[in-house]
């Protein structure tokens, strides 16, 4: 690690800067790296020898001083399935999801939660603190419970019960706010800011892009030492989307590919401030060709959806999140909520795998994409499936029909299975 550049006006910082965000406009911070370093420390024919074999193993292309600092959970090396059934209902025979359910806290978010407990812990920080819909707040309790740092999470109040009580059972400090997430989020910065904590909030936090960019070199090492065609992300605060596009483009500067993947945001309808700037950008023509990006907004929305790990009215990752649909050549697509029930439904009877709404936006945008002809049949698409359906029973129940109730007699048994 070498410094930090801004992603809205490209102000570059050294890596002593101590700020979270930009001092000249606010914008977003990346974080920076000597790849001519990187390379030349490297065994080619084994880039990532460990010693772990979870996301700690690309300690080599990560912030970090020492991997010991990081928390001793398995987070990361979750599965890449083929899902040709899936796939054929659209034509697409090379479908696979990517199973993030099957981190510790059953999220995707556990990536940056573990480089963000691991910064926390080499800096000498004594409380990390976060808002969150849920999952991104349950990660970091999970985390910071396995490291021994206290933890204390702003929410807003109607978060579903499953969240709330992973928060609670790791021993977090819940703060539920009678109010959206953003108001949450603005409320934690000003906590943080008085209390001297860690501030994790996704996107102002420019170390939980580096954790969730891990993902895309595990889908290298699982294609083979290749780049996918194309990875469809389902987006909210932006931060996970821009985070796999961070990664690739890691491997890409270290020689690792040559071909980039199209990084693919997927929203829903009530929840779609980044799509809306892709469309109006590629609209209007007017996409930035170097590294200032101060003139694109992003306009808030008043979110209304009930997948609510992707429900937001200000994404705070929202900049970095358009920067990586448009310089990989992705698509920016939406789904209403009735095609994200029906695809919940969906990716569990063709998959076996049990998401949460927000992932399952992913497969509901896909399909959306493979009806207007925006994709092509030969290509390796990965779905990324970032919680597990546990998260949210409540709207998992809405379509997944009733049990038959029987009386407790053989003959009744006999009849119910008949029909």
């Amino acid at each position: 690690m070498i410094g930090y550049q801004c992603i809205r006006c490209g102000q570059e910082y050294a890596a002593d800067y101590e700020g979270y965000i930009c001092s000249s406009c606010g914008g977003n911070l990346d974080v920076k790296y000597d790849y001519c370093q990187i390379r030349s420390q490297w065994d080619e024919q084994n880039p990532f020898p460990g010693p772990r074999q979870d996301q700690f193993k690309y300690a080599s292309l990560m912030p970090l001083s020492d991997i010991e600092s990081a928390p001793p959970l398995r987070v990361g090396a979750t599965p890449l399935h083929a899902v040709p059934r899936l796939g054929e209902l659209f034509g697409l025979p090379h479908l696979m999801l990517k199973d993030e359910g099957l981190n510790p806290s059953q999220s995707f978010k556990d990536r940056a939660s573990a480089m963000i407990i691991a910064r926390a812990r080499e800096t000498g920080v004594g409380v990390v603190c976060g808002a969150s819909t849920g999952n991104a707040g349950s990660s970091m309790a999970c985390m910071a419970a396995a490291a021994n740092i206290p933890c204390v999470v702003f929410v807003p109040e109607k978060a579903p019960p499953a969240k709330i009580a992973q928060l609670l059972i790791y021993g977090a400090r819940v703060i539920a706010v009678r109010g959206s997430y953003d108001q949450a989020f603005d409320l934690c910065a000003t906590v943080c800011e008085a209390k001297g904590w860690f501030n994790r909030n996704t996107g102002f936090n420019p170390f939980t892009r580096e954790g969730k960019k891990t993902c895309s070199f595990e889908l290298f090492e699982q294609l083979g030492g290749q780049a996918p065609d194309r990875v469809i992300v389902p987006t909210g605060d932006g931060n996970i989307i821009s985070g796999i596009w961070k990664g690739f483009r890691d491997l890409h500067a270290v020689g690792l590919i040559d071909d980039m993947p199209r990084i693919d945001c997927a929203q829903a309808e009530g929840s779609a401030a980044i799509s809306n700037a892709v469309q109006r950008l590629r609209a209007s023509g007017e996409i930035p060709s170097g590294a200032d990006w101060s003139s694109v907004e992003i306009a808030p929305v008043q979110a209304d959806t009930l997948a609510d790990s992707i429900s937001v009215d200000d994404p705070r990752d929202g900049l970095a999140a358009v920067r990586a649909v448009i310089e990989s050549g992705g698509e920016a697509v939406t789904a209403s909520d009735e095609a994200i029930l029906d695809a919940i439904k969906e990716v569990a009877r063709f998959t076996g795998v049990f998401v949460e709404p927000s992932c399952a936006c992913a497969w509901a945008g896909l399909k959306r994409l493979a009806e207007q002809g925006r994709v092509q049949a030969d290509q390796r698409i990965v779905l990324l499936m970032t919680g597990s359906g546990l998260k949210d029973i409540q709207n998992a129940r809405k379509v997944a029909g009733e049990p038959t109730v029987i009386d407790p007699t053989v003959e009744a048994a006999l009849e119910a299975v008949q029909t």
